[in-house]
């Protein structure tokens, strides 16, 4: 597993440009690193030059023994990651897929509407890995919510969810996850550090703490020397 997880690390290849993109295109590829989706959408739309099938090339799982950053956000960008149980649900998922599901992890970081992974996947199958996270969670936090008495948002979250689920021809009941997942690989140590600053610094941003180490669900106490919510394999 160890070894399915690094080998990434030692390869000697150089990632293939495989297509000719417009200029527009190889704007969009630098943007990337440092830039959201949405934030994306609208420069090019702007500047007339958004193309949604250059998007859609971009956000896929191409290399599947690559290494990915990825972001998901839950319906609404709700903030739903407000008590202990609920960020617990997710640490205990994202164990449970490192354990058994061939996940290995490198970075996470859990804010309360969203959550930041760097990982690959031993399976060489991320998209599917991913998926298969998601369905669990969407499920395991759905129960939570709804068996949780203490729960003041209760009808409003599940309202909120339920409303999703009926804008979605893929979803037959209520939904958790926004379906994007915007994955990025990681094919240099400038971009892999770049991404990893991101996902830690992202609690600093949001002003609830003043280091990264000090947020309690964030690899980045792992990376302080200190003990994380999850074990991690160290970039």
């Amino acid at each position: 597993m160890v070894r399915a997880c690094r080998s990434y690390l030692f390869s000697k290849k150089i990632l293939q440009v495989q297509h000719t993109y417009s200029n527009a295109s190889d704007y969009f590829n630098a943007l990337t690193i440092n830039t959201n989706f949405h934030l994306l959408q609208t420069i090019f739309t702007l500047t007339g030059n958004f193309n949604k099938n250059i998007l859609s090339r971009k956000y896929k799982f191409h290399n599947k023994e690559g290494l990915y950053f990825v972001s998901f956000a839950t319906v609404y960008w709700i903030d739903v990651f407000v008590r202990n149980q609920y960020f617990s649900a997710i640490t205990e998922s994202l164990e449970y897929c490192c354990q058994n599901k061939g996940m290995c992890l490198f970075a996470y970081c859990i804010m309360p509407s969203h959550v930041h992974l760097i990982f690959n996947d031993a399976n060489s199958n991320p998209g599917k890995l991913l998926k298969e996270f998601k369905v669990y969670s969407s499920k395991q936090m759905q129960k939570l919510i709804e068996e949780n008495p203490q729960e003041s948002r209760k009808e409003w979250m599940l309202w909120m969810m339920q409303r999703a689920g009926n804008l979605n021809s893929n979803v037959k009941n209520r939904q958790f996850w926004q379906q994007n997942n915007h994955p990025i690989e990681l094919w240099s140590n400038k971009v892999i550090n770049e991404k990893l600053n991101y996902i830690h610094n992202n609690p600093v941003e949001a002003g609830f703490v003043e280091e990264a180490h000090h947020w309690k669900y964030s690899s980045a106490k792992n990376y302080a020397g200190e003990k994380g919510q999850i074990d991690v394999h160290l970039l």
